[in-house]
């Protein structure tokens, strides 16, 4: 299972406590227990843990680092490699939106604060659903707007025709001028989607949840 019950593990096999590193148990604990209070105020039915675990299409992307280095073009970059090896955080917003992406920028750059003196394969990445206006100077400045770090945050744009197969898979499409939800999707280390939080979680959550993932792989 992707999200194991330590204590169903134990009473099942009394030996479990000696092959499992208690790290990882402990781990796997505190996911759980994250899951269960994020899903009591869950706004979304697909707010939560992703069972089982999914590996999106490996989407082209432009991509934009954290620094804001050559913003003149973006870089190209495969989805997967991007996830692969890292917990990330993933944000959908495009810049031209004034409602909630400037709030999701936020939280990403509190997000970014609390993990600044964690493991660099602790991720964010922000994804834009506006690819024709969302240009690869659009993205720095958006990047540098919110203080985006090196090796932490980045921005990217997919090809116009992935934008809508990208929604389906995250389940990101909302009603309103925004088009888009404002949860954040967690992928583990494999690449895969494991838990999509509710609209706007709060920082200190959202690294919880990063860290809890990072430390039950």
């Amino acid at each position: 299972m992707d999200l194991p019950d330590p204590a169903g593990a134990l009473n099942a096999h009394p030996a479990a406590a000696d092959r499992l590193p208690r790290r990882r148990l402990l781990a796997a604990g505190a996911l759980a227990l994250l899951a269960s209070r994020h899903g009591a105020t869950a706004a979304h039915e697909s707010a939560g843990p992703v069972l089982p675990r999914e590996r999106p299409a490996n989407l082209r992307l432009s991509l934009v680092e954290g620094d804001g280095s050559n913003p003149g073009s973006g870089k190209p970059a495969l989805l997967h490699n991007l996830l692969k090896g890292n917990v990330t955080a993933l944000q959908l917003m495009f810049t031209g939106c004034s409602a909630t992406c400037p709030i999701q920028g936020a939280i990403f750059a509190d997000a970014q604060a609390r993990l600044a003196s964690a493991d660099k394969q602790l991720r964010l990445l922000s994804i834009s659903i506006d690819p024709l206006s969302d240009d690869a100077p659009a993205l720095a400045r958006w990047l540098a707007r919110f203080g985006a770090q090196p090796q932490r945050w980045s921005a990217a744009a997919p090809a116009v025709r992935d934008v809508d197969p990208m929604l389906d898979f995250l389940r990101g499409r909302a009603v309103g001028a925004d088009r888009h939800t404002a949860q954040a999707y967690l992928f583990d280390r494999q690449g895969r989607l494991a838990f999509r939080t509710v609209d706007m979680p709060p920082g200190g959550e959202l690294v919880r949840l990063m860290q809890a993932l990072a430390a039950a792989a």
